[in-house]
């Protein structure tokens, strides 16, 4: 058994196609429930994001894990597999801890070191451990992600601007608008996302913020909030989008709703009142919110996560992010080696377990020959006998796991077996040869190509 990811995020494929396998709140559980469904699939939890989604699999093999969970992300976007598998990756293994890491410490977002994926990382975990679809390992393994990130950001100062997604496309508005303070915005959705972009427009200092959901009272308690920091606040109702969006300098869309909830007819209509002033629009939902037909109107401008992505593709990280990435390193070696010495576990319980029998029959056959021996004699002797034998397995035992926690140390184990005979189905360390055989963060096309080449040699 070992973890899989599979996934597809803003490094392997364009924004049209990541709305494709997007996965909204509501549609998690329902994934994670298929998932648990398949036949080499034991444990699981998604991180869907606006640029991510990645699937964190127990899978019993690689190639059969591999189909069970790309065949589900295909199904949910309604594709064709052949359609998806450039797009998505893979890691096995020890390349899929480290890319979990990676991910928590934030040097794989769009933004580099944006803090966001560590909650989005919590409540995915959230999310499945309510489900009941993750077990001790991708508990433990997530509770150690979790830790990473934390460590990175409070030992690097990767995320000291506190940049995320948000704060570039609100970037990007402000050098469009000439600047947002005093000006008036619209923020449709008020979810985790329309948090960031108020917390953001409030520090640029916004004139005013009106706020437009589906639940009237999530957005009135962000309105209320806002007002609480000296920011004038008012909520809008869905039925009257066009109008709020005449009255706006800028809007901001992140509902994580399925269809467009900003359609060209919207904003047409909404232009009509405007008197040519221009509008600024920041799509950051996926699937996007804004019709991309919007765009072409005159007057407006559109920021959104294809836009963001073209910019930020090229953006080097600094002397942080490099810290960051050595972090990242040190603590996978600590996890994998802690993974490596608890796999020995078995096999030094069963050698202390075979010990004992042997004491245990041998004090028998004392027994039978003496049966006059006295009590007391007999139990110093039992003491004495036995604490040989834990002083002679002692080393050996404290040795294997240290071997066993290196890099091809499960080979001292394999040692210890045979050498005392022990029996290597209570002994059976979990480990999977093929987790070497492919190459990390392939993509699933490229996994299943070798997977091909592999067994022509073998019927060869």
């Amino acid at each position: 058994m070992n973890l899989l990811t599979v996934g597809i995020s803003h490094r392997s494929a364009p924004v049209r196609v990541l709305e494709r396998v997007s996965i909204s709140g509501d549609e998690v559980r329902k994934v994670l429930d298929e998932l648990l469904q398949q036949d080499h699939v034991c444990e699981a939890f998604v991180i869907s994001t606006c640029n991510r989604v990645e699937v964190y699999a127990m899978a019993e093999t690689f190639h059969g894990g591999l189909d069970d969970v790309s065949s589900v992300l295909a199904r949910h976007a309604g594709a064709e597999f052949r359609d998806l598998s450039d797009h998505l990756y893979v890691y096995y293994a020890g390349a899929a801890v480290e890319h979990l890491f990676s991910v928590a410490a934030g040097l794989d977002s769009m933004v580099v070191g944006e803090a966001q994926i560590l909650g989005q990382l919590r409540q995915a975990y959230g999310t499945a451990d309510e489900s009941g679809t993750v077990g001790k390992t991708l508990h433990e393994l997530a509770q150690q992600a979790l830790r990473v990130g934390k460590r990175v950001h409070s030992e690097t100062g990767i995320d000291a601007e506190g940049a995320s997604v948000v704060s570039e496309a609100l970037a990007d508005a402000e050098v469009a608008l000439d600047g947002l303070a005093g000006r008036s915005a619209l923020i449709v959705g008020a979810g985790s996302m329309g948090g960031l972009a108020a917390a953001q427009l409030k520090r640029v200092g916004i004139g005013e913020v009106v706020i437009a959901n589906r639940t009237p009272a999530n957005g009135e308690r962000l309105a209320e909030s806002l007002r609480a920091d000296g920011v004038a606040s008012r909520t809008a109702d869905l039925s009257d989008l066009s109008g709020a969006i005449a009255a706006a300098d800028l809007v901001v869309a992140c509902t994580g709703a399925i269809g467009a909830v900003v359609t060209e007819d919207l904003v047409a209509a909404a232009l009509t009142e405007r008197d040519g002033r221009p509008l600024l629009c920041c799509d950051l939902g996926l699937p996007r919110d804004i019709d991309a037909a919007v765009a072409e109107l005159p007057g407006v401008t559109v920021v959104d996560l294809e836009s963001l992505q073209q910019r930020l593709s090229e953006r080097q990280g600094g002397n942080e992010s490099e810290r960051a990435a050595q972090i990242v390193a040190e603590e996978l070696r600590g996890y994998l080696a802690a993974q490596r010495s608890a796999e020995v576990t078995p096999t030094v319980t069963a050698l202390r377990k075979r010990a004992a029998e042997v004491v245990d029959s041998e004090l028998l056959r004392l027994d039978s020959r003496l049966p006059e021996l006295d009590g007391g004699v007999r139990d110093e002797l039992a003491r004495t006998v036995r604490r040989v034998v834990d002083k002679l397995l002692h080393a050996p035992t404290v040795r294997v796991k240290q071997l066993a926690s290196v890099p091809g140390g499960a080979g001292y184990a394999d040692a210890l077996r045979e050498l005392f005979e022990l029996d290597p189905q209570t002994t059976a360390v979990l480990g999977s040869p093929q987790a070497d055989e492919v190459l990390p963060g392939t993509t699933v096309a490229q996994a299943r190509k070798h997977d091909r080449a592999a067994q022509d040699g073998e019927d060869r």
